[in-house]
């Protein structure tokens, strides 16, 4: 529950972000160095870089795959990060910053440059959220923070694509918002709902 607490509140930094957040205003690919922390975030020289807009799935809650074999949710998470963003070598652009806990949000796109897909743009976000293997993050009132990101995901669960196919897949948002509700209840000195 720790980690769903750390989540819970970057995701309110997050919903709270101004837009008058310092930005720079470059594109920069992420570094071969890159220090992988979560399906959805890493780290180069002191700083965290976060997809702006998703939400990996939690380290430590786990699903079972079609073999009957428990997985770590968030280290599937992270494997397709990782996969994607060696495949597709996207460029990714600041969207907020919290200087105070250096960490820079940002939304990453690649451009095809052969194929049948040649010349168009994949934006890493949508593909993560797409094949299943990250959700669109949502503010402290369930409301998502980046609505095509929601979109996304209906259309992955739908199909029942990445980790959809597996029934008992721990929805990170759903465990994030429980958690600031039960915080909530906590603070003011009332029962959690149940």
């Amino acid at each position: 529950m720790r980690r769903a607490k750390s989540v819970a509140i970057a995701m309110a930094i997050l919903a709270t972000a101004s837009a008058s957040a310092q930005t720079a205003s470059r594109w920069f690919p992420i570094p071969a160095q890159a220090q992988y922390l979560t399906g959805d975030s890493w780290s180069d020289a002191g700083t965290t870089y976060r997809l702006y807009g998703v939400q990996s799935c939690l380290r430590g809650t786990s699903f079972t795959n079609a073999r009957g074999i428990r997985r770590d949710c968030g280290e599937a998470s992270l494997a397709m990060l990782v996969a994607l963003t060696r495949d597709l070598k996207p460029q990714c652009h600041d969207a907020a910053a919290l200087p105070q806990s250096r960490t820079v949000f940002v939304f990453c796109i690649a451009a095809r440059s052969e194929g049948s897909g040649a010349g168009s743009r994949i934006d890493l976000g949508t593909a993560l959220i797409a094949t299943g293997f990250a959700f669109a993050a949502l503010k402290p009132d369930g409301k998502p923070v980046h609505e095509p990101y929601l979109v996304a995901q209906r259309i992955a669960r739908q199909a029942r694509a990445g980790l959809w196919a597996f029934p008992d897949l721990p929805d990170p948002n759903a465990v994030i918002l429980r958690g600031l509700r039960e915080d909530s209840s906590h603070s003011i000195g009332m029962p959690s709902p149940r």
